[in-house]
């Protein structure tokens, strides 16, 4: 069920996520609003199963069992590195090909061994965010940013995916750029626009 309703600015929100590095991101994101966010795993909230097949779907999981167990708004990122050469992955899958520790180097490994000597290097991080209200309601937003992966990985910033990202327009990885370079045109700052937009009062 959508929702035109607004956050206030000033609000306090629960960030569905136990990734450390989407809640920096996301604080530094929402500072401006006054939006305060805490954590899921701050609140020890347990992480549901992410059983949809789409960006869409699996943060709207996340946000409405963050909502629901809270009784607050929360918002939900779900987000993922899409390869030309790959169809697409590992896409909704991107966390799961670092397997159960999340290692990203092995799942940064897996993408270059998987494109092989393919020369389309065309690859895309896609970000979606679902704003859930503990009634059931939720707004969802997309934010994308289109580049090339690269190989072998570069920067020691950022998280995931980003030492083998490239945007366009750009020499450097998401991880060689500081963290306010990369929100001002990553997915997740992209995404981040819409949702102030079309989210909060």
């Amino acid at each position: 069920m959508k929702s035109d309703r607004r956050l206030a600015r000033g609000a306090r929100i629960v960030l569905a996520s136990h990734n450390k590095g989407k809640l920096a991101e996301f604080a530094a994101l929402l500072k401006e609003s006054g939006i305060t966010v805490v954590s899921a795993a701050d609140m020890n909230l347990p992480e549901p199963d992410e059983t949809a097949d789409s960006f869409e779907g699996n943060a709207a999981i996340k946000a409405l069992a963050a909502a629901r167990a809270t009784g607050l708004p929360a918002l939900a990122d779900d987000s993922g590195f899409c390869v030309a050469a790959l169809d697409g992955r590992p896409g909704v899958y991107s966390a799961r090909w670092g397997g159960p520790e999340r290692d990203f180097d092995a799942a940064m490994a897996r993408v270059n061994v998987e494109i092989g000597t393919d020369p389309d290097r065309r690859a895309a991080f896609v970000a979606v965010l679902c704003l859930a209200w503990p009634d059931g309601t939720t707004h969802t937003v997309e934010g994308r940013c289109d580049g090339h992966a690269v190989w072998p990985p570069r920067g020691e910033h950022g998280h995931g995916y980003d030492p083998i990202f490239v945007p366009e327009g750009e020499t450097r990885s998401f991880a060689e750029m500081s963290g306010p370079e990369k929100n001002a045109i990553s997915h997740r700052g992209r995404a981040l626009e819409r949702f102030l937009a079309e989210c909060v009062a």
